[in-house]
C-alpha cells in the first residue's frame, strides 16, 4: 500500500495594523483628490482664483468634462 502524505494548508501573510492603515489612509487622501479635482467645480476652492484654475486645468488634463 503507498504511503500517503498529508497536505498542509497554505498559510496566509499576517497584514501589520500600520500597513493597513497606511493603505486606507492613502485610499482616502486620493480619492478626496478625485473629488476635488473631477466633481468639486469649485465649490470648495474659496482659496481665491488660484485654486479654481488649478482644478480645471486639472479636469480638462485628466479629460474630465467640465464646460
Amino acid at each position: 500500500m503507498p504511503k500517503v502524505q498529508s497536505v498542509r494548508p497554505l498559510a496566509i501573510p499576517a497584514i501589520s495594523t500600520r500597513l493597513l492603515l497606511t493603505a486606507a489612509g492613502v485610499t482616502i487622501l486620493l480619492l478626496a483628490l478625485a473629488y476635488l479635482v473631477a466633481f468639486d467645480q469649485g465649490a470648495l476652492s474659496r482659496s481665491g482664483m488660484y485654486m479654481h484654475e488649478l482644478m480645471h486645468d486639472g479636469r480638462h488634463l485628466l479629460g474630465v468634462p467640465c464646460h
